[in-house]
């Protein structure tokens, strides 16, 4: 398969790889890992049946390649960022010394492994993933740069951020495991050509400029052997996704680099616009406010009748259980939840947030609902790939939203 070599050949699997399967089944991404380890003739581990505890089986198997999701990855970056943050005196001097040592090392050479660093410090955090790891791959949705790089460091492996859909069997772009910079989804594959079209109403251009030089902006387009041949009896669905001339519309928007990589940097589809015409790009805020510490998963909606957005957020147990203890109350989850002191917390901590990201009044949520259930596949407003289902979250939630705007 053309798409298996444009990817997986980079990491030059042999029959001593171990890969632990816990991705849906059905998912093309995951049917790519099955397809690539069985071709190398490596081994595969199927976990225990529950992510919660990934963590057991990740120690068990001990795999050496982990391709995972951003959601997951984000919540391995909490958890090691926030026994950082808790280390004192000289271990915490160490910790300090040795992050900005391997980061300054990563971002010269693209290499995440140091001699010294990696058996002094980073020993421990490289164990989160069973120890063996040697490569990471991350997609289907975005990642920030500085989660990237801190988790490169801390599990001492490369982590391609690769970039497709289903309707390309999975793959796209993918970057190099030595790229020295993260914060893009590298070059296309052999397999497929690509292009951006432009698209007025958002004011994305293939003629877009920035400081002097140019930085084509639209939405990504790709066409190959690796595109599907339609959508099986839906002829309309079907010429809505491919034009006349093959190319397959991806509905992101792309910005190429100086250096020929795709950076995807907004989603023609999952935009709304505000009463007063201004446009908001939810997932967008979601990545930045999923840093903070005390927010596990978070869903940002707007409507075109009102002139700000609302949230929906479920607090991280950890986290809430030591704001707990530092505010002197019992803790108990469902609860707490329901407290208008957390709520203002939460609150407080993504306005922080927002101005530390520079984001613009309209973007930052002017009041949230804290809600005591994490989202997940079987309440079905995430996809088996941790994906948020917007018009599903906005109907399991509509008489919260209707509050929120005082309806």
């Amino acid at each position: 398969m053309a798409t298996l070599s444009a990817v997986y050949d980079i990491i030059d699997f042999t029959p001593d790889d171990v890969h632990l399967s816990y991705l849906p089944m059905p998912h093309v991404f995951e049917k790519l890992c099955f397809c690539s380890m069985i071709a190398n003739g490596c081994r595969i581990g199927l976990y225990g049946g529950e992510v919660l505890k990934l963590k057991e089986d990740l120690a068990e198997l001990k795999p050496t390649f982990f391709p995972s999701v951003p959601r997951l990855f984000s919540r391995m970056y909490d958890v090691i960022n926030g026994m950082f943050r808790e280390a004192t005196g000289v271990k915490k001097s160490l910790i300090q010394k040795a992050l900005a040592s391997k980061l300054e090392h990563l971002r010269k050479t693209g290499s995440p492994t140091h001699g010294l660093w990696d058996a002094l410090v980073f020993k421990k955090t490289k164990a989160v993933l069973g120890g063996r790891v040697r490569m990471c791959v991350t997609g289907s949705a975005p990642i920030s740069a500085e989660v990237l790089d801190f988790l490169k460091v801390c599990f001492c492996s490369p982590i391609l951020e690769g970039y497709g859909q289903t309707e390309c069997t999975g793959v796209v772009t993918v970057t190099s495991p030595l790229d020295p910079e993260a914060g893009h989804v590298g070059g296309p594959g052999l397999h497929l050509e690509m292009k951006l079209e432009d698209i007025p109403d958002m004011e994305y251009l293939t003629t877009d400029m920035a400081e002097g030089f140019p930085a084509p902006r639209g939405e990504v387009c790709y066409r190959g052997p690796a595109i599907i041949k339609g959508y099986f009896k839906l002829p309309d669905k079907t010429a809505e996704a491919i034009d006349s001339d093959g190319w397959l519309h991806s509905g992101d928007v792309g910005l190429i680099r100086p250096n020929g990589s795709l950076k995807i940097i907004d989603r023609k589809k999952n935009i709304f616009k505000l009463a007063q015409g201004e446009y908001v790009a939810p997932e967008k805020m979601e990545n930045m406010f999923t840093k903070i510490p005390i927010v596990a998963q978070i869903f940002v909606h707007g409507d075109s009748l009102e002139a700000y957005v609302v949230a929906v957020v479920v607090p991280d147990e950890a986290n809430l259980k030591k704001w707990a203890e530092a505010e002197g109350k019992n803790f108990d989850f469902r609860d707490l939840c329901g407290s208008e002191d957390l709520k203002k917390h939460i609150q407080s901590e993504i306005g922080k947030a927002a101005k530390e990201e520079g984001l613009l009044g309209f973007e930052i949520p002017r009041n949230i609902y804290v809600h005591n259930e994490p989202f997940t596949p079987e309440s079905d407003i995430l996809t088996p790939t941790f994906k948020l289902k917007r018009n599903i979250a906005a109907k399991v939630f509509r008489n919260q939203i209707d509050q929120m705007y005082g309806k």
